[in-house]
């Protein structure tokens, strides 16, 4: 199902479901980096009010791990929406190291262009990896509740028909790891809610399974399930090895979700 890449002390998560496509992927974890306590040690994202150089050297670092320049990834600066951006070449950089060069408002990154690493950033919300191997395409998509609820995934892939000729039939999608069912609770409303949207199967009492909603929102609109492959990592329950926003209390750092051709 994956397995680990390790170099000097970061561990990178890789998908053998990506992998087998040739698809450079990774998900980082926690150790292997320079940030000081609450962020140690590899936090990949400026926005948790670490120290922004300490931030640019673990990105740095895991850049390296997979073979790329830092000064070709690309992030968004995240609201927990659906905003769609196509990732060109011209893009190369944007928000690698600063916050102010990301692409501002987006939480959907998608790419077929070479050489550019997508980056999106994470503590208990779901990262889904995106791949069209037929029309050479990637992406990633960052769903929380909202994200989820808002039907990020089919977001995605709709932009993906639309500016890569993408069939949905054709792409293979990584659910990375996140907050589980076994820890993530939610109100009486907010079950109704994703009951409503998403079918019972998604909650047991009062604990939601946003992974199971966005494979069923990715299936629903035809992915086929066998091209779907859900990560068996809660971020709360492992939080040595991931960041996690409810288990660290709100002041963590962020691992990352990187994907490029």
């Amino acid at each position: 199902m994956f397995t680990i890449v390790r170099s000097n002390d970061i561990q990178l998560i890789q998908f053998r479901l990506l992998q087998d496509l040739g698809i450079n992927h990774c998900i980082t974890t926690r150790p292997g980096g320079v940030s000081r306590p609450p962020y140690e040690s590899l936090n990949m994202a400026f926005h948790t009010g670490d120290d922004p150089d300490a931030v640019c050297e673990n990105r740095l670092r895991a850049c390296e791990v997979l073979g790329y320049p830092l000064e070709q990834l690309v992030a968004g600066e995240q609201v927990h929406g659906d905003a769609v951006h196509v990732v060109s070449a011209a893009d190369a950089g944007r928000g690698a190291c600063d916050r102010e060069s990301a692409v501002q408002n987006t939480d959907i990154l998608l790419t077929n262009t070479p050489g550019i690493l997508l980056a999106s950033f994470y503590a208990d919300c779901v990262p889904v990896l995106l791949a069209d191997p037929i029309r050479q395409a990637v992406g990633v998509a960052h769903c929380g509740w909202r994200g989820t609820q808002a039907e990020a995934p089919r977001r995605a892939l709709e932009a993906m028909a639309a500016f890569f000729g993408t069939d949905v039939a054709d792409v293979r999608v990584v659910i990375g790891p996140s907050i589980g069912p076994c820890c993530y609770e939610v109100s009486d409303q907010m079950k109704r809610t994703f009951c409503d949207q998403f079918g019972h199967h998604v909650v047991l009492g009062r604990m939601l399974d946003l992974r199971l909603a966005n494979q069923i929102t990715l299936e629903r609109v035809g992915v086929p399930a066998a091209q779907i492959l859900t990560a068996p990592f809660c971020t709360s329950c492992q939080k040595e090895l991931f960041y996690s926003h409810r288990a660290h209390g709100g002041k963590t750092g962020r691992f990352a979700a990187l994907i490029g051709l």
